[in-house]
């Protein structure tokens, strides 16, 4: 069995033993460290190479989104779920742009906490298609599209017909299933797709080809979906 490493970053002591205890009652789960800020958590993630980290975004001397930024361009293999107290706020979505693979609110049952990092360990998001769907339709406005720094569809151009059809399903917040479904292909196919077009892209995950969707303008917000 493989076990998960985990470096917890959070200013609240007390929060942090919350998410130990819950952790470290699983057997393919292990604590390797603990950070109270930002900074702390760059170079501690820098000695420690956790396979994910537990971010809270408001601390002390270096916020969680710019500690994000900077350890998964120094460390790609290693995965970070941001940590907010409320759902779909602009922290949440600050992580996923700064590289996150997903989000979790602090109150979230502990059955949810160890889906997520079970997930973001084996590649996918911490974060449902539809919720990411969804926080790019409240922050779209703030993405830079078709102008300076934005990506244009030119990216795109290595992928094939029908890996740029399951490139804009995922961009509009589908399931594998629901791609599959669409296309009337098996589930399996998609996967494959999605992995191709994430190698393709040098992607990391499913949330960043959606915001990429977004800049790309291949998908655009919809603001009179609920």
């Amino acid at each position: 069995m493989t076990t998960i490493r985990v470096l917890l970053v959070d200013d609240q002591d007390l929060l942090r033993v919350g998410f130990r205890m819950v952790l470290e009652a699983e057997p393919d789960i292990e604590v390797v460290g603990e950070a109270s800020d930002g900074d702390e958590a760059v170079r501690i993630a820098s000695g420690l190479r956790p396979d994910v980290v537990l971010m809270d975004v408001r601390m002390p001397r270096m916020d969680g989104i710019r500690a994000t930024e900077l350890i998964v361009a120094q460390h790609p293999h290693t995965r970070v779920i941001i940590l907010t107290t409320f759902d779909l706020d602009e922290y949440a979505f600050g992580g996923l742009r700064a590289g996150a693979s997903g989000f979790m609110v602090k109150d979230a049952r502990p059955a949810e906490l160890l889906a997520a990092i079970r997930a973001v360990a084996t590649g996918n998001a911490a974060v449902s298609p539809r919720i990411t769907r969804r926080m790019l339709e409240l922050f779209a406005p703030r993405l830079p599209s078709g102008g300076d720094g934005a990506p244009n569809r030119d990216a795109l151009a290595a992928l094939t017909e029908r890996e740029l059809e399951v490139f804009v399903a995922i961009g509009r917040g589908l399931s594998n299933t629901e791609i599959a479904d669409q296309l009337v292909v098996a589930e399996s196919t998609i996967k494959t797709h999605v992995g191709r077009i994430l190698m393709k892209l040098d992607l990391r995950d499913r949330v960043q080809a959606v915001i990429l969707a977004y800049q790309t303008g291949v998908v655009s917000p919809t603001p009179d979906q609920p």
